[in-house]
């Protein structure tokens, strides 16, 4: 059952220390197939658009602050492990925002409460509302709230950050040539699963499934890399 607005926009209001628009909220928590079918009201696109660039500023600007060592390139490694469907989405879990949005009857009865995409859509949409009611300050203290523990976490994940690269990066080191991803999918539109092959000079190396495309790839890409560690480095020839 759909929980009120009014109970998130409380919370949030706690969390930024600012007053919260409950209007902005209640838009932010729209979807489009809502909006749909109750005759075309305000729906959440517009502040998903906002806050994501929202969002991208306060995470890239806590990042450059907090590794000066770090090349422009790891950064971006950083700031992807954050900003993308799958942790978003797992942030709106934490704080039971399925809970709240207002879907239309296709997507209530296809999961869409649970879904991915409606989930990291709604997070954007969120920090896009609160940056609206109170400015900056309040949707910087939201995304740090939300996301400090996943920043902090990803400092530490090494290959993990990218695992596609990280997979092209082990197969120029030995010598191997190029990288290739095979992918099938099945199951209904809403609940499809895809399955992912690294093809490594015609040998599978990895395989994984994934509810995206994009994550079973970075499955079997994390596979084949693991594997990959078995084989050593080709040594330096050193002239005489």
């Amino acid at each position: 059952m759909e929980r009120p607005a009014q109970e998130l926009c409380a919370y949030l209001t706690e969390v930024t220390a600012h007053v919260v628009d409950p209007g902005l909220v209640e838009i932010a928590l729209t979807h489009r197939s809502f909006a749909y079918e109750n005759g075309g009201v305000p729906h959440n696109e517009r502040l998903e658009f906002l806050g994501d660039s929202v969002l991208g500023l306060v995470v890239t600007d806590t990042l450059y602050r907090a590794h000066p060592d770090k090349s422009e390139g790891h950064l971006a490694k950083l700031r992807a492990a954050v900003v993308n469907m799958r942790a978003l989405a797992d942030v709106g879990r934490t704080i039971g925002l399925g809970d709240y949005v207002r879907l239309g009857r296709g997507e209530q009865t296809t999961g869409g409460r649970d879904k991915s995409s409606i989930l990291a859509d709604t997070t954007e949409a969120i920090i896009g509302a609160v940056f609206l009611s109170a400015g900056m300050p309040a949707a910087a203290g939201l995304v740090h709230h939300l996301l400090d523990p996943l920043l902090a976490s990803s400092a530490e994940m090494g290959a993990a950050l990218d695992w596609k690269t990280s997979l092209q990066e082990a197969c120029a080191a030995r010598e191997l040539g190029s990288v290739g991803y095979r992918v099938a999918d099945e199951g209904p539109e809403h609940e499809k699963l895809f399955t992912a092959e690294v093809v490594i000079d015609g040998q599978v190396f990895g395989t994984a499934t994934g509810r995206t495309k994009k994550d079973a790839e970075q499955g079997a890409a994390a596979a084949a890399w693991r594997e990959l560690q078995e084989r050593p480095i080709p040594a330096v020839a050193v002239g005489d």
